[in-house]
Formats: C-alpha cells, sequence, structure tokens
C-alpha cells in the first residue's frame, strides 16, 4: 500500500444521535469515495458498516466499525460509532484516539439527548469537529432551528458554510456561503452534479447568512475580525485557511447541511474533512509516562521510536483476537515483537490487518498516524500502550462508565457451563462496559451492562456466536451505597493461634466525596511511623476490596474519602493480611456510624409525543417518580425532558406505546446517581437480605 504523508491523513469518527443518519453518510463516504461500488441501506440490513447479525435485523449500530478510503490526496480512517446510549463506550473509546469528527444531526430531530452526550465526550477528548445536518429532505426539517438549538444546547461557535436550497420535497441542493455558488444535486445517484451561480431568490438570505458566518469566524480568527469589522474584501482563500485553523483549535464548527439518503451533499462534506479537519501533524502532542514516571511528549513522526494505543479488542471467528490500534509514532512491522508497556510484556505481532467493517486486508507495517488491528496479541487489553522495548512509555488510560443494569446469567446444561464461562470471558475483553462477576452467596454469574439492550445483545451474541443456551433472570438495578456524613473508625484485627498470630490495627476518617468520584478516594496521612510504610499499600487494598460489598444491601460502595489517620502494628505479628482485614472492618464500621444510604442510578428522558398525549405522559411519568425539567415543542409535537429512576423504567417502551397508540418515542441515557427514598431503600435491603437466606 502507497504510504500517505502524514499531513493528508485523516483520522476521523462519525458520531450523533441514534438514527442521525452516520452509518448511511458512511456508506455514501464509501460509494463515492470508490471504496465500494454499490449503495448499502440500514434498512434493508445492507450497510457495509454495519456487518453484525444484530445491527442489521434491528438497524441500528452496535459496534463501532473502521474502514479507510481516499478522497482527493487524503486518506481518511473513518470508525462510524453507535448513536444508542447503551453502547457509549464504543464512542468514548473511539474519540480517545481519533484526530477529528464529524457529528450528524437530524434536520428535523435537532440536537437531541445523546447528541449532547456525544459533543460533551469530543469536548472532553478535545476532538475538532465538523457539522452536518442530514435528512434536509424530511418533512419538518429546519437548518435554522438545528443551528439555533447549537448554540443554545450545546453553547457552539458554530456557523452555516452552506444553507440549503430547497427544502423537504423540493430540497435540491445547498449554497456553498465561501464559494457563494450553488451545488444542484439533480442525478438520482448523487455522483454528478452542476456548481451554478445562486438564484436572484436566495441571493438576500445567503448573503445574511454569509455575514453571520464571518461574524461567527472573525470571534475565533484576529485576523478575519479585523478585516470583518473594516469591511474589507475577505479572499475565499483566506476564509477556508481561518476556518481550518479556528477548526483545528476548536473554536469554530462549520455546519453542512444535505440528504445522504437521497444522496445529496456527501462530496462537499468529504471536501470539508480535506479542507478543514486535522491531520495528525495538527493535533496537540500526546503526552505519556515514561519509566522514570515523568511526562514525556511524544515526537509525532515515523522515526520516532514506535508507540499505540490499543482502543478496542474483537474476537474474529477466523483469525481469533483482532487488537485495534491507533499508532501515534514510529513504525510496527508484521513478525517482530512489540512491548505492552502498561502489562510488563512482550508481545509478538503476528499479522497487521487494515480494517474495513469485519473484512481484512493484510499490510506489512503501519506507521504513524494509520489506524489499523494487530493479530496475535495474546495479553493486551483495550486502554494498553504498546511501544518499543527501549522506549518505555505508558499512555494516558481510557476511563469507561460504570454499568447501571445487571441481570443472573446460568447455563441451562452441566456441559455449558464452561462454554458460558469463556463466552463471558471474551465478551468482558471486547467490552469495558461489561461487567461480569460470580456472586458466591447466590452461586449466579452476575452481568453487569449500561442498559436493557446492551444485556439483550450480549445474550444474543452468547447464543448466536458461541452457540451457549442460557437461562436469564429478571434485570436488576445497579445500586451503590455511600456514607451522609463524616465520622471517625477503627478496625482491629487479632488472631492467636498459639505460634505466630495476626495483628493490625487502623484508625479511618471518612466522609462524603464532596465530588462525584464514581469510587473510593484512599489518602494517606501516617506520620511518624505508627503504620509501617510497607503495610500502607495492604490497608489501601482491603478498602478496596471491602467497597465492593456495602453494609446495607452488598451493594458496591462510591463516592467516599477514607483517610488513614492512625493505627498501631505488632513487631512479630502483623502482616499485609491483618491490615487488609482490619481495614475491612474499619470501613464496614465507618459506613454504619456514617449514616449508610443507597443509591439508585437516575436518567435523563426525553419523550416526542403528540399534543394530545402529553398530559397523560407527563402524569405516567409523575407516579414514576420522574421530574419534568422542560416541555418544548419541535413541529407539531411536545418534547419533554426529565429525570427518572431506573429501577422505574423496565418495561417503559410497552407502556409508552399503549398510553399514545405508539405515536411517542423516548431516548433514555444515565445521568448521575441519588439517595432511594427510605420506604424503597427498606424494601430492597430487605429483598437483598431474603435473597441471601434462601441461597444458604
Amino acid at each position: 500500500m502507497k504510504k500517505t504523508p502524514l499531513d493528508k491523513i485523516r483520522n476521523i469518527g462519525i458520531i450523533a444521535h441514534i438514527d442521525a443518519g452516520k452509518t448511511t453518510t458512511t456508506e455514501r463516504v464509501l460509494f463515492y469515495t470508490g471504496r465500494t461500488h454499490k449503495l448499502g441501506e440500514v434498512h434493508e440490513g445492507t450497510a457495509t458498516m454495519d456487518w453484525m447479525a444484530q445491527e442489521q435485523e434491528r438497524g441500528i449500530t452496535i459496534t463501532a466499525a473502521a474502514t479507510t478510503c481516499a478522497w482527493r490526496d487524503c486518506r481518511i480512517n473513518i470508525i462510524d460509532t453507535p448513536g444508542h446510549v447503551d453502547f457509549t463506550v464504543e464512542v468514548e473509546r473511539s474519540l480517545k484516539i481519533l484526530d477529528g469528527a464529524v457529528v450528524v444531526f437530524c434536520g428535523v430531530g435537532g440536537v437531541e439527548p445523546q447528541s449532547e452526550t456525544v459533543w460533551r465526550q469530543a469536548d472532553r477528548y478535545g476532538v475538532p469537529r465538523i457539522a452536518y445536518v442530514n435528512k434536509m429532505d424530511r418533512v419538518g426539517a429546519d437548518f435554522d432551528e438545528v443551528l439555533k438549538q447549537m448554540h443554545e444546547r450545546l453553547g457552539a461557535n458554530a456557523a452555516a458554510v452552506q444553507i440549503p436550497y430547497g427544502s423537504e420535497d423540493d430540497f435540491n441542493g445547498m449554497i456553498d456561503l465561501i464559494d457563494q455558488k450553488l451545488y444542484l444535486f439533480s442525478d438520482e445517484a448523487g455522483k454528478t452534479f452542476e456548481i451554478v451561480d445562486i438564484p436572484a431568490d436566495y441571493k438576500d438570505k445567503a448573503e445574511k447568512a454569509r455575514e453571520a458566518m464571518l461574524e461567527r469566524l472573525s470571534d475565533a480568527n484576529d485576523y478575519i475580525m479585523d478585516k470583518f469589522l473594516h469591511n474589507q474584501p475577505i479572499a475565499v482563500s483566506e476564509i477556508r485557511n481561518s476556518i481550518r485553523q479556528a477548526v483545528v483549535t476548536g473554536h469554530f464548527v462549520p455546519v453542512f447541511c444535505g440528504s445522504s439518503f437521497k444522496n445529496k451533499g456527501v462530496q462537499p462534506l468529504l471536501d470539508a474533512v480535506c479542507d478543514y479537519l486535522p491531520s495528525p501533524k495538527d493535533v496537540a502532542s500526546v503526552k505519556g509516562m515514561n519509566a522514570k514516571e515523568e511526562y514525556e511528549e511524544i515526537s509525532v513522526s515515523e522515526e520516532a521510536p514506535f508507540c499505540a494505543l490499543c482502543f478496542k479488542v474483537a474476537t474474529d471467528p477466523y483469525v481469533g483476537k483482532l487488537s485495534y490500534i491507533r499508532v501515534y509514532s514510529g513504525k510496527l512491522s508484521s513478525g517482530t515483537y512489540a512491548y505492552n508497556a502498561t502489562r510488563r510484556q512482550k508481545e509478538r505481532i503476528a499479522k497487521i490487518v487494515q480494517m474495513h467493517a469485519n473484512k481484512q486486508e493484510i499490510v506489512s507495517d503501519v506507521s504513524c498516524g494509520d489506524i489499523a488491528a494487530l493479530v496475535g496479541l495474546k495479553d493486551t487489553k483495550t486502554g494498553d500502550t504498546i511501544c518499543d522495548e527501549n522506549n518505555f512509555i505508558i499512555l494516558e488510560p481510557m476511563k469507561f462508565p460504570e454499568p447501571v443494569i445487571s441481570q443472573a446469567i446460568e447455563p441451562k446444561t452441566k456441559a455449558d457451563q464452561e462454554k458460558l464461562a469463556l463466552a463471558l470471558k471474551k465478551l468482558e475483553d471486547e467490552d469495558p462496559s461489561f461487567k461480569v462477576k460470580y456472586d458466591s452467596e447466590t452461586g449466579e454469574n452476575i452481568i453487569s451492562g449500561m442498559g436493557q439492550l446492551h444485556l439483550d445483545i450480549i445474550i444474543d451474541r452468547i447464543s448466536r456466536e458461541f452457540k451457549v443456551d442460557a437461562n436469564i433472570g429478571r434485570p436488576q438495578v445497579a445500586y451503590k451505597e455511600t456514607l451522609t456524613k463524616k465520622v471517625t473508625s477503627v478496625g482491629k484485627f487479632v488472631q492467636q493461634s498459639g505460634g505466630r498470630g495476626q495483628y493490625g490495627h487502623v484508625v479511618f476518617e471518612m466522609a462524603p466525596s464532596e465530588e462525584s468520584t464514581k469510587g473510593i478516594e484512599f489518602i494517606d496521612k501516617i506520620r511518624g511511623g505508627s503504620i509501617p510504610r510497607e503495610f500502607i499499600p495492604a490497608v489501601k487494598k482491603g478498602v478496596l476490596a471491602a467497597a465492593k460489598n456495602g453494609v446495607l444491601a452488598g451493594y458496591p460502595v462510591i463516592d467516599a474519602v477514607v483517610t488513614l489517620v492512625d493505627g498501631s502494628y505488632h513487631d512479630v505479628d502483623s502482616s499485609e493480611l491483618a491490615f487488609q482485614m482490619a481495614a475491612g472492618i474499619a470501613l464496614s464500621d465507618g459506613l454504619r456510624k456514617g449514616g449508610a444510604v443507597l443509591l439508585e442510578p437516575i436518567m435523563d428522558i426525553e419523550i416526542v409525543v403528540p399534543d394530545e398525549f402529553m398530559g397523560t405522559v407527563i402524569g405516567d411519568l409523575t407516579s414514576k417518580r420522574g421530574k419534568i425539567l422542560s416541555v418544548g415543542k419541535r413541529g407539531n409535537v411536545r418534547v419533554l425532558r426529565g429525570n427518572v429512576p431506573l429501577a422505574e423504567m423496565f418495561g417503559y417502551a410497552t407502556t409508552l406505546r399503549s398510553i399514545t397508540q405508539g405515536r411517542a418515542s423516548y431516548t433514555m441515557e444515565p445521568s448521575y446517581y441519588a439517595e432511594v427514598p427510605s420506604h424503597i431503600s427498606q424494601k430492597i435491603v430487605m429483598q437483598g437480605a431474603a435473597v441471601k437466606a434462601g441461597a444458604r
């Protein structure tokens, strides 16, 4: 494969709310760049990027699929991500390694809940982006309203660089505000289009939109501001260069429009990807921790030592484990060895493949800026750094959301037991938001995920891919526990058994965390040697182990700060085990004294409902302990936004359909944890005790 210069590589993601048209847009990109020769359709189950059986049946994207194509003189590596909140981890790990993103918005739906989520994720990773308002051919499409919502809901410095020509069924192209030309699409396949002058009846509108664009751009570029304020002419090349600079620095978002399904507007979008989104050379430098535990900047070049991040692990039925990597520096060849710095292990690179959805193209090597998959890595997991053994470096690890829903799973027959364990292990390796644990008290395997759909897909894959029949328990909410006040707790573990005994003694100050930490923060304030330094890691280990099971109903403890302030030891009897046990006793003691409470996941919900059913839907949501935060209007329907406990939402799709004659829809995503009301908390604690008593 001919090597592309680094400044001509674009590593981009297509991100959006569910059903905004990400996969359809990607299909058109592949078709117009010559990567595929037939248009695949999501609704027909023929989309190239939706290759899983579950994706084709449901018409949704479940796993982030990678591909590569060429446009003009650029090579574009694309990751098509899911829009459903249950698979948000796929977006998270993709954005971690991408240089830029195309955010797709529905021309009718506008800025929807998951649009906000992916936008915040892109903000967190500092990913430059351009926006594409899709479905401009649909009834109710409103480009200006979507732009307004981007300003209000996302706080984006966004401006149209194109405006639609025509609307709904009469949408025939777009007016480019930079070149001041009309792109007219009359060919049904969209392969050819005319570039003509702006019609007279659109000139005023285009002039106003161009003024608004330059005004927004001047906020991000002093040169444009100076010329704009002094009414000086600005050359097309100056506008393009300024937009590129502002996009790369994250200060400006150019907005494009089109209809991917009707094959209109994708080629100008591809031009924008090449013109405005950054190459690997343009993005902020990547830093890692070297062997001396000091931050070190990585040189983005092929001559530098090899360094890459494994951002995804997948199982292929033919070649086995695929480890997807983003190469940040240097070069790697197949048949050689690389060093997994995270796990301190050498790994042999059996084969390197360029991915095109689920198809593979063998390549001899990968270098700086590439996204590819490695075959043959045995111990590498998602988030691991692979580097040159002589130039040790660990890149910043990836953070993943905590599961909010759990189910029990068991094999139908004894023969399936081993196969189920193997399947769960492989799926857990693939998906960091999917967790498996064994409950020793009930003798069940508990699987946890981001939502009901997430677990349904996992169970379906266990049956289809791994040929395991399993019995499934009812969904359970992933509750948490925390304390509500500051306390001092003591843990003492003393055992004498004739010979050498065990002695550990710790004193903790425990307090609720001021910020939502999602876990336990351990602080060591031992001074003067009341506990020897070698036992401090054992104390921390004991705290973290005990925090997996709280004192109320055995749920994990979160949002607590545990400070080790004092303790004592015995010259002979003290050991790491004794201090681990003492730490566990002290944590339990602190939770009981600190007024431990149960926390439940609260979901952000958006319901789109016709006017006549709004009162019924609000009443039903209120009965589920929901709170309505806002009521908006979108076309001829109402948009309700609010918060509701996950525990009340099982089977809500059926309920909503029945009370609105099937005319309403909703989307939901995890937002935060809140205290469970006391009368419900008591029931949960009693149920937990009854289950454990029955298991015994």
